[in-house]
C-alpha cells in the first residue's frame, strides 16, 4: 500500500494525462490537483516525450503558475530541474548519419529532437498531419544535427512498415523505437526511457522510488510506472500500462488525475 507521508514527488505525464490533445484544454482539476500537492509539499514533475520546446501553451502557464521546475523530457534523454540539466544523453553524429542514410535509401522522413527546436527533413502531409497536433512551430532543417545535440529522432513511417524497420537491423542493439502516431514513432537510445530519467532525476535529489508516484496514459509510460513506488493510469489509458499499473484512476475528461490523487491520499479534497 501506498504511503501518502513518504511521497516527495508525483511526476505527471502531459498529453492525456494532463492535457486533453485533440481539446487543447485542461480539466479544471488539474489546478485543483496541483494547489493540493503544493499545500503538502509534494513536488509536481513533467515526464514527456515531448521536448521543452514543444510544450503546449496551456502546460507552459500551469508551470508559470505553479513554479514548476522538474522535468524529464524528451522520453527521458533530456533532464533537468530549475535551469540545471542532471542528466542528458543525445545521440552520437555517426550513429545519426548512419541512420540518415538508411531512412534516405528507402525514402523515409524523419525529424531531429533537441531541446530547442524539432527540425524535419522536409514538409509533407503526413509529417504535419502527425507533428501540428504537437507543437507548430517545427522547423525544416535537413543538417539540424551538424549544429546541435541531438536526443531522439522522429521517424515517419505506418505500421506496414515496421516489419522493414525490426528486421533490417538498423536499429542494432543500442535504439529502439516507440511508435506514437499512426504515421510516427519516437527513435532513441534503447536505454533510454522515461524511466531512467526519473532514476537520474531521484538520484540527484537522494530520494529513493518509493518517494514517487508516477501518472501516465501510453506506451511510453510503461517504464516509467515501474520505476517509482507506485504507478497510476488514467482510465483511458493503454491497457498494457493499466495491466501494470498499481492503481487505474478515471478517465483524464472525468477528472482522473484529481479523483487518483485524491484516491492516494495526496490531496485532501
Amino acid at each position: 500500500m501506498l504511503d501518502p507521508q513518504q511521497i516527495k514527488i508525483v511526476f505527471f505525464d502531459i498529453d492525456e494525462t494532463l492535457y486533453i490533445k485533440n481539446q487543447k484544454t485542461l480539466p479544471a482539476s488539474v489546478h485543483t490537483a496541483l494547489e493540493g500537492l503544493k499545500r503538502n509539499n509534494i513536488i509536481p514533475a513533467i515526464a514527456t516525450g515531448r521536448s521543452g520546446c514543444a510544450l503546449p501553451d496551456e502546460i507552459y502557464d500551469l508551470i508559470e503558475k505553479f513554479s514548476i521546475e522538474l522535468f524529464v523530457t524528451i522520453n527521458g534523454q533530456y533532464n533537468r530541474y530549475q535551469q540545471q540539466e542532471i542528466t542528458t544523453f543525445p545521440i552520437t553524429m555517426s550513429e545519426i548519419e548512419r541512420l540518415i542514410a538508411f531512412f534516405q535509401q528507402h525514402q523515409i522522413d524523419y525529424a531531429f529532437v533537441s531541446e530547442q527546436a524539432i527540425a524535419v527533413n522536409r514538409v509533407t502531409d503526413k509529417i504535419d498531419q502527425a507533428l501540428r497536433p504537437i507543437t507548430e512551430r517545427y522547423i525544416v532543417d535537413p543538417d539540424y544535427y551538424l549544429q546541435h545535440r541531438v536526443y531522439q529522432m522522429l521517424v515517419f513511417y505506418d505500421e506496414s512498415q515496421d516489419q522493414l524497420i525490426a528486421e533490417s537491423g538498423i536499429l542494432q542493439s543500442d535504439l529502439r523505437v516507440v511508435r506514437w502516431h499512426e504515421f510516427s514513432v519516437d527513435l532513441f537510445a534503447a536505454e533510454g526511457s522515461k524511466a531512467r530519467g526519473i532514476q537520474n532525476v531521484l538520484e540527484h535529489f537522494n530520494l529513493k522510488p518509493e518517494n514517487a508516484v508516477a501518472f501516465g496514459d501510453g506506451l511510453n509510460d510503461l517504464e516509467m510506472l515501474k520505476a517509482v513506488g507506485f504507478g497510476v493510469a488514467m482510465g483511458n489509458a493503454h491497457p498494457q500500462l493499466k495491466a501494470v499499473a498499481d492503481y487505474v484512476t478515471d478517465d483524464i475528461d472525468d477528472d482522473g488525475l484529481y479523483k487518483g490523487l485524491q484516491a492516494l491520499g495526496l490531496i485532501k479534497s
